[in-house]
């Protein structure tokens, strides 16, 4: 698999980004659809055969479980140094003070908590998973870019939120000589294309990489719209992102799909992989065949009609996501 650069820095990644939220104790947390450790394993197995050598995950996937299973699958399956590992920091962890957020204290207690679960010591993307209303925003970056220069990651980033806040963040790194942010995970997909308006032109202007959470819409876009999933029955985040007018572009997706004889899932992905800005989408798998799929839309073409069938039926949507 070919590789391309996060964003304007020199670090080499693949094209497609194994999104670990799927990995993590059932019973931990509350996603009850999660992979318990052996099938987890399987997948970021088959995932670095495959040459998907960069992993997402977050401190409160599962809590903590996700990175504790990844940790142990990479010193099995992997070299550290040929993989490319990103985490994430912000979410509540515990009760109590300080057991969320981007302060000073809850940034190094929680870079040493992931590292210990990871077993390594450092990640190489250590991202922000939302904006902080209680900490000032010098606080945090900071904070990161004291995690930095401690060599316990190589590079920052950041996740959900609006452009106003990223381009302050940017700003302040500036201003003071600190470590800026090189990535924007946000939510993008073919039901949600708010991120067009002011996000996506600012990740383009400020060379920031693009690596698109849910590009597949909680699977909403790999089956018919009234089809259901244990996740969807128990995803109070996903019921809020996608409304009932949606429906039409799900439609298109299965015509073109249809059509092209693959499977929708490769006709979704390769939308957004031609969406100029995007660098890696990231790929929740819970099967081989979810890994089979994004591979094969790497080398799906879609032409200028279809994307212009696939993008005809959008309505704006409320801006979500950033909480």
């Amino acid at each position: 698999m070919n590789t391309v650069k996060l964003g304007s820095t020199g670090l080499d990644i693949s094209p497609i980004s194994l999104g670990c939220m799927t990995f993590g104790d059932p019973a931990r947390g509350n996603h009850t659809w999660t992979l318990p450790e052996a099938p987890s394993r399987e997948i970021i197995r088959a995932a670095l055969e495959r040459g998907i050598t960069f992993l997402d995950t977050a401190n409160a996937y599962s809590d903590g479980t996700s990175e504790e299973i990844v940790g142990r699958a990479l010193k099995d399956f992997a070299r550290r140094d040929e993989v490319v590992l990103a985490t994430k920091v912000c979410l509540k962890m515990r009760d109590g003070p300080n057991g969320a957020g981007l302060s000073r204290k809850a940034i190094f207690t929680e870079i040493d908590a992931s590292l210990k679960r990871l077993g390594t010591d450092y990640v190489d993307l250590y991202q922000i998973h939302r904006w902080d209303y209680g900490t000032p925003i010098e606080e945090t970056m900071e904070a990161l870019n004291d995690v930095v220069k401690a060599g316990k990651a190589r590079y920052i980033g950041a996740s959900s939120m609006h452009a106003w806040q990223f381009s302050k963040a940017l700003y302040t790194a500036r201003l003071n000589g600190w470590t800026r942010f090189v990535s924007m995970q946000n939510h993008l997909n073919l039901l949600y294309r708010e991120e067009e308006r002011e996000m996506l032109p600012l990740c383009r202007e400020e060379g920031i990489a693009v690596i698109p959470w849910s590009p597949l819409a909680r699977g909403r876009l790999t089956r018919d719209w009234d089809e259901t999933s244990e996740r969807q029955q128990t995803d109070d985040v996903g019921a809020r992102l996608y409304v009932e007018g949606d429906r039409r572009i799900v439609e298109r997706v299965a015509a073109v799909a249809a059509a092209r004889g693959v499977p929708r899932a490769q006709v979704a992905l390769a939308w957004l992989m031609q969406k100029p800005g995007v660098t890696a989408p990231i790929i929740g798998a819970s099967k081989l065949g979810h890994l089979d799929d994004a591979v094969a839309a790497l080398s799906l073409r879609l032409t200028a009609e279809e994307i212009a069938t696939l993008e005809e039926p959008y309505e704006p949507h409320r801006v979500s996501g950033f909480k």
